[in-house]
């Protein structure tokens, strides 16, 4: 794979600690969220993050197995992803039609 260098296993080790650390603020950010669209994109990105730390365990264990694991999470994240979202918006666009009734014009 690559080779065993002192400088390259430094700097997998910083981003190890920083894919861990991004990771406990999504995960902040998605228990305090104020919306449901502050949490699906919160989700989206741990999905990427996920898949970055797997492409990362895949460089420090030099095993191939991890970038498959990753590329078949990137694609079950995405479906997801836009399944979410798309459940948002038919759950707002109800919410949006129910009210015009409700407040008239000008």
């Amino acid at each position: 794979m690559t080779p065993n260098t002192p400088f390259l296993a430094v700097c997998e080790q910083i981003s190890v600690f920083l894919l861990l650390a991004a990771m406990a603020l999504v995960l902040w950010r998605m228990a305090k969220g104020p919306t449901g669209a502050d949490r699906v994109i919160a989700m989206d990105l741990l999905s990427v993050l996920v898949v970055a730390f797997l492409v990362t365990a895949s460089m420090v264990a030099p095993e191939t197995s991890y970038l498959d694991v990753a590329i078949a999470y990137a694609c079950i994240a995405f479906l997801g992803a836009v399944a979410l979202a798309r459940f948002i918006y038919r759950a707002t666009r109800g919410q949006s039609e129910r009210c015009k009734g409700e407040f008239p014009d000008g």
